[in-house]
């Protein structure tokens, strides 16, 4: 085993001792070293839960017959960063979520990993370092929250308290109804309860087999929770012994399963900078068109929240993740998992299916994927878009530009009723290198939403969304305007036009003018002149390759 490294020898006396003095008994030491990744803080709903399951995946990994050892990693709470430069933090704290895994895991000689996770980076975060390692690894994610209540409907964190907040200023509710939203929305522990960011990646994490069957949608404050925590723990004793590594399980057939699961559900579009960064760490190539190519192919089955009206508790109770897999069966790629059935045969084995929540192939909410890839003058690397939140209507676009340089100039405006039907707001300068960070733009995409504003306006961004985001927004447009990508020359009055079903996104200027305004450009100054995110800047690649670093 790799704690023999350790744990044998005479020259391993002294760890022994220190071993001994963290309480570790003496005949433990020939047992498999299982850490236990937890990502418990009281700063982040989702997270909050946590203690709880440690103990259970604690239980379970000394039922298997190994030893446990707990230790911490960091997280960022996306709702809580969002709207100011704390967001900067966001996308970057996934880097550091791996390299901290790594460090621990090798320095430690640990035999295996449970990553005990549940929010927008901690989750990519942890299975970026589990391809990274290939030590036998298991994800539990922590669940979704439980839907809020007010007078009789059910609430939501997105859109009763962002997009409330956009009704609130344009008077169509009081000060007394925001202030219930802002109480209710959340009422516990618990991921957010549409399918936001974090609960996609807990979503896919099961679609390529990395956690157990049910683990994705098992909903935070259930005893389900407690019980694939405990069987999380047994189980990774017994891939330790079997040898079975990340990289056996995360094979390009387990990629093709969670996007075409994504797309089934109508995901957020994060999930395709996460993808892409976690292939890279498995050794897999996955190209942007990738995604497209399946989308093309892949209905949509389900609509929750943001687009739709059903939250992720109404999933879990229609069979979660492998009842939607069970309606993808002819199309699912034969993979392992961390279970002791492939993915594929857990779908196979659902009995029981909710036809009101996930439709049928042949009666889908929309024929194709929820994401699609644009391509075309102001977007030559690629951009994503959710289209499973656009509109039939605002599917072809096509409208004037108004420019902003940061998020919170945009914002501004939008919520100073600038913003007229007809316009294609640009966001530009926040992208992974240029914001540093970059930065989601739920604020600035909810206050449309919320003023009416979504089947007239749209917005164009080098930076990315929420998962909670709906409406005609583009966004991870490569190249980022701080590399000097055409999303840097478009001028106010400039002609968008925004082509989903054709995956185009053009800038409707002529192409010498382009380059005369090329000419006149100036790369900015940094955004931030020290610490962290400066080093970040300097690495991160582009976000149609995952928004990395590179070394």
């Amino acid at each position: 085993m790799r704690s023999d490294r350790i744990t044998q020898g005479l020259e391993r006396a002294p760890h022994r001792a220190l071993l001994s003095a963290t309480g570790m008994p003496r005949n433990e030491l020939g047992k498999p070293l299982i850490g236990i990744a937890s990502s418990f803080t009281d700063l982040i709903a989702g997270h909050v839960g946590m203690r709880d399951l440690e103990r259970f995946a604690e239980k379970g990994v000394h039922a298997g017959g190994g030893y446990p050892f707990l230790f911490g990693v960091p997280g960022i709470c996306d709702g809580i960063a969002m709207g100011h430069g704390g967001m900067r933090y966001s996308l970057p704290s996934r880097e550091l979520i791996a390299d901290m895994i790594e460090s621990v895991v090798e320095a430690h000689s640990l035999d295996g990993l449970v990553l005990l996770t549940n929010c927008d980076k901690i989750t990519p975060g942890m299975l970026m370092a589990a391809a990274r390692l290939d030590v036998p690894s298991i994800v539990v994610t922590a669940g979704p929250m439980m839907a809020g209540r007010y007078r009789g409907r059910r609430l939501s964190f997105v859109r009763d308290t962002f997009e409330a907040m956009a009704r609130h200023q344009a008077g169509e509710i009081g000060a007394e109804e925001l202030e219930a939203c802002e109480q209710e929305a959340c009422p516990g522990c618990g991921s957010c309860q549409g399918l936001y960011t974090a609960n996609t990646m807990a979503c896919l994490t099961e679609a390529l087999g990395m956690s157990l069957p049910g683990c994705g949608t098992a909903l935070a404050v259930s005893a389900r929770k407690r019980h694939l925590a405990y069987a999380s723990g047994q189980r990774v004793v017994e891939l330790v012994r079997q040898g079975v590594r990340p990289r056996h399980v995360m094979t390009p057939g387990a990629f093709a399963n969670a996007i075409r699961l994504d797309l089934a559900l109508g995901g957020s579009t994060n999930s395709v900078l996460h993808l892409c960064a976690i292939a890279r760490e498995a050794g897999v190539d996955l190209p942007l068109e990738r995604f497209d190519e399946l989308s093309r192919e892949t209905p949509q089955l389900c609509s929750l929240r943001p687009a739709g009206d059903h939250f992720m508790e109404d999933l879990d109770a229609a069979g979660g993740v492998m009842a939607v897999l069970h309606r993808l069966a002819d199309r699912l790629v034969e993979a392992p998992s961390v279970a002791e059935v492939s993915v594929r045969q857990a779908a196979a084995s659902v009995e029981w299916l909710d036809d009101a929540v996930i439709r049928s192939a042949e009666e889908p909410v929309r024929p194709e994927g929820g994401i699609a890839i644009l391509r075309g003058s102001l977007a030559p690397d690629g951009a994503v878009v959710k289209q499973s939140g656009v509109s039939p209507g605002m599917m072809r676009f096509v409208g004037t530009a108004r420019c902003f340089d940061s998020e919170e100039a945009a914002m501004a405006a939008i919520m100073g009723g600038e913003i007229r039907p007809g316009t294609v707001v640009v966001i530009r300068y926040e992208g992974p290198r240029g914001g540093p960070g970059m930065r989601e733009m739920l604020a600035p995409t909810a206050a449309l939403m919320g003023m009416g504003l979504g089947e007239s306006v749209a917005l164009v961004t080098d930076g990315r969304f929420s998962g909670g985001t709906r409406g005609p927004c583009v966004g991870h447009v490569s190249p980022e305007a701080a590399a000097g990508g055409p999303i840097a020359l478009v001028q106010d009055g400039d002609e968008v036009e925004l082509d989903i079903p054709g995956r185009r996104l053009e800038l409707r200027v002529d192409p010498a003018e382009l380059e005369a305004r090329r000419g006149r450009w100036v790369e900015p100054e940094p955004k931030v002149s020290a610490g962290w995110l400066l080093r970040y800047a300097r690495l991160v690649t582009s976000a149609n390759t995952g928004a990395v670093l590179q070394g």
